[in-house]
Parts: structure tokens; sequence; C-alpha cells
């Protein structure tokens, strides 16, 4: 599974280094979404155990754990209404040309 390999990727890098480039950068900010469904994607964070280090490291965060409470109360609504996704995804060449 490709999941698996990007995981253990990302554990090989952060064996050696507490963060993705050594420091807190925005390499963690934008990676840490990806892991955050780890369940959902088929992974056991024990199996990686440099990544789980860091991914519990990012998730204790001041600002991590208040984007995601955020979240939680915004997050209430489909953010893509079925009209906008048939403007998005039912177009063909022959819409875009006329």
């Amino acid at each position: 599974m490709d999941d698996n390999r990007l995981y253990a990727v990302l554990n090989k890098r952060l064996a050696d280094r507490k963060f993705l480039t050594g420091n807190y950068s925005i390499a963690d900010i934008a990676s840490y979404p990806w892991v955050v469904p780890h369940t959902r994607q088929g992974q056991n964070l024990d199996d990686f155990p440099h990544l789980k280090r860091w991914f519990e490291t990012i998730r204790a965060r001041p600002a991590t754990t208040r984007a995601y409470a955020l979240a939680q109360e915004i997050n209430t609504q489909p953010t893509v209404t079925e009209e906008a996704k048939r403007v998005l995804f039912g177009q063909t060449a022959a819409v875009v040309d006329a």
C-alpha cells in the first residue's frame, strides 16, 4: 500500500530529528493533516515510532489544539454543495469552449 510506504519514509526521516527539517517548519504544518486520518488510511502509528512521536508532538501544540477545536465548530456543513460539484466536475471540454 502506498500510504504504508509514505509513512515509512516519514518515520525514517524523523529517526534522527525532532521535526521534518530539524526545526519546526511549514513542512510539519503541511504534513500533519495528512497523517491525522491514519486510522482511516489503515495505518497503525505504533508501527512507526518516530512518526508517532512527531505526530503526538504536533498534536499537543497549542496552535494545533486551537485549530482543530475551531474546525469542529465551523465545519458543520458540507463545504461543497451539489450545485458546486456539478459545476466543478460535470463539465466537458465542449462546455468550456462555449
